[in-house]
């Protein structure tokens, strides 16, 4: 029902070469680029004191090198167009948790946006994180589902990307943190 509006091209987000086709087949096919969301992500759900190190390349290379290779692809037809990236980091990523590297790459991901600003500062580029607590998706699927207890839908997600690439030019949402709402308030274990 997407009328033409809608290209799926499948790639690799930490494989180079995928990543540039993917930006010039979208490119190729409307035109221009006025947006960009890194939304690629895994978890080993171990830590670095028991977990499997044979899990951690991946993880690393998905959620931290997937989103740099995305927005090096998409840089000039951003720039050209004045558009966005949007970044979709985890609460993970702003508050630390003993010994998880998956936490880790998503901090990486909250300095990346922060760096991603500064280089494009001044070019009519916007560069928005994103860092949702629990949302209830597959992401969760290698670990048995999703914990019990308050979570987000993928369209609260979709929700809020929709709205960031919705601002209008002189807009620069540069973070959001979006959690399930829980009967304890400011309780942090939603991760």
């Amino acid at each position: 029902g997407a009328d033409g509006r809608l290209a799926t091209v499948r790639a690799d987000a930490a494989d180079p070469a995928d990543v540039e086709a993917a930006v010039a087949a979208t490119l190729e096919r409307f035109g221009r680029l006025d947006a960009v969301v890194a939304n690629a992500g895994m978890a080993t759900f171990d830590s670095i004191e028991d977990g499997d190190p044979a899990g951690w390349r991946d993880m690393v290379l998905i959620n931290v090198l997937g989103p740099a290779l995305l927005v090096r692809a998409a840089l000039e037809p951003l720039r050209a167009a004045r558009g966005r990236i949007v970044l979709v980091g985890s609460l993970a990523g702003t508050v630390a948790t003993r010994g998880n590297l998956y936490g880790a790459t998503k901090w990486a991901l909250t300095g990346m946006a922060e760096n991603i600003r500064l280089m494009v500062a001044g070019t009519g580029v916007r560069v928005t994180l994103i860092a949702p607590g629990r949302v209830d998706s597959a992401f969760w699927d290698p670990a048995g589902g999703t914990p019990p207890g308050p979570s987000l839908t993928t369209g609260h997600i979709a929700d809020t990307v929709a709205w960031v690439t919705g601002q209008p030019d002189g807009v620069d949402v540069a973070s959001i943190v979006i959690r399930p709402v829980t009967a304890l308030e400011g309780h942090s274990d939603e991760t």
